[in-house]
């Protein structure tokens, strides 16, 4: 079977969702659809939340009604009157549900909150797109990824309860078995409570790639509007270059680093299950585009990822004694405890340096809990460089006129931190 993962550039306006038909007919395989949420989904719940949780609960159902019209305006381009009173019907109770979502959405509870609200742009698309497809007589059916999915309840960021998510998957097999397409939504899974949480923000590869092992599928393609992965993101970087193949480790290894790539967690479940991932161009589908699998033979140019926002914390000693074990061991468990991710780290004598993400709701506990033990300094507004495969010529050129901060090197990998370019 395939899984075919569609982003939200393939679904940006209804001319595009339109078109993925002809990519769905001609599978030659049985076929499971994840779908992300439509362009600027997901930052428009956040507004949703954000406004609820700072007592704002009328904005938040405004910007709610704005986000539903939406989604309705969209369904009218695509759909005949039939389809499309079937479609709207059904999202009408989603709709509730992300009003009801937004009038209980709690600050103290904000991860919690975020996902109750956050999680319904896949379901509104998914909806859509199944109803797309029966409009053209595609036999498919649409079943809510969280009566597959199970988690536990880390928000926003959830782990798989992977023995009861297999088990729920034979659900899926049995529709396939019917010759149906089954379309799902990606990003989010469902606690045992029957609340629902999130895989991560671009979570929706990560969904792919573990109902690909689960159903052990033959590929999974991710279907995007590039033609394939860059070294590097074009947005930061001119004079990019297409790679034909890449390994899993080299994937994992850039998306750890921060490269908008595939979603850091997608990679396990397709390594360990020897399952190939493409990446592909749904704007000219004959393009050979990009795979990801166990061995690659190829020589890779320079690989870059920049990962902007971040703060550097700097935690001394006060009674000048060495950071060894038991420093050590008290700075990873604050760090751990309060899941506040590393994204590099450095350490002299007295003192320990990580470059973290410049959360605000992360840094408010941080600070305080590293302040009862350690006099602690921060810089703010710097970026991390992370360069694997490098030059000197291409390190010269991305650092060139800028301070470093901080700066690590192995036989492969570069990293810099540098205060962020006016």
């Amino acid at each position: 079977m395939l899984i075919y993962k569609f982003g939200g550039a393939s679904i940006a306006d209804a001319g595009r969702m339109a078109a993925l038909l002809t990519l769905v007919r001609e599978a030659k395989e049985p076929l499971l659809v994840v779908m992300s949420a439509l362009g600027k989904t997901t930052n428009a719940l956040e507004a949703i939340v954000n406004a609820a949780c700072h007592g704002r609960k009328e904005d938040a159902l405004a910007l709610a009604k704005n986000l539903e019209q939406q989604h309705l305006d969209y369904a009218r381009q695509l759909l005949d009157d039939s389809y499309y009173s079937k479609a709207a019907a059904s999202l009408q109770a989603h709709f509730i549900a992300l009003e009801n979502a937004a009038q209980t959405a709690d600050a103290q509870y904000y991860d919690r909150s975020y996902d109750q609200v956050v999680c319904l742009g896949e379901i509104f698309s998914a909806v859509i797109f199944s109803s797309w497809l029966m409009q053209n007589d595609l036999a498919s059916e649409w079943v809510d990824i969280r009566k597959v999915i199970t988690t536990d309840d880390t928000y926003r960021d959830a782990v798989v309860d992977w023995e009861t998510s297999l088990n729920n998957s034979k659900l899926l097999g049995k529709i396939l078995e019917q010759g149906k397409v089954i379309i799902t939504q990606g990003f989010i899974g469902s606690t045992s409570d029957g609340l629902s949480a999130t895989l991560g923000r671009e979570g929706s590869d990560y969904t792919a790639a573990i109902l690909a092992a689960m159903l052990g599928a033959t590929s999974v393609t991710i279907w995007k509007d590039v033609e394939g992965l860059l070294n590097a993101d074009p947005k930061q970087f001119p004079n990019t270059v297409k790679i034909d193949e890449i390994s899993y480790n080299e994937v994992i290894e850039m998306a750890f680093y921060g490269a908008q790539i595939i979603h850091p967690k997608t990679i396990k479940p397709l390594q360990n299950n020897n399952i190939p991932l493409y990446v592909k161009c749904f704007l000219d589908p004959k393009l050979a585009g990009t795979v990801i699998k166990q061995e690659v033979s190829a020589a890779y140019p320079p690989l870059i990822a920049l990962k902007e926002n971040q703060v550097l914390v700097q935690a001394t000693t006060r009674d000048f004694s060495f950071i060894t074990e038991d420093n050590l061991s008290t700075l990873y468990s604050i760090f751990h405890d309060l899941k506040v991710k590393i994204n590099l780290i450095q350490n002299a004598a007295i003192s320990f340096v990580a470059c973290v993400d410049n959360r605000e709701d992360k840094l408010r506990a941080l600070i305080p809990a590293l302040s009862e033990h350690y006099k602690v300094t921060i810089n703010e507004k710097v970026a991390l460089l992370t360069v694997r495969h490098y030059t000197q010529e291409a390190i010269d050129t991305l650092t060139k006129g800028r301070q470093t901060l901080l700066r690590q090197e192995t036989r492969k990998t570069v990293q810099v931190v540098m205060p962020v370019s006016s």
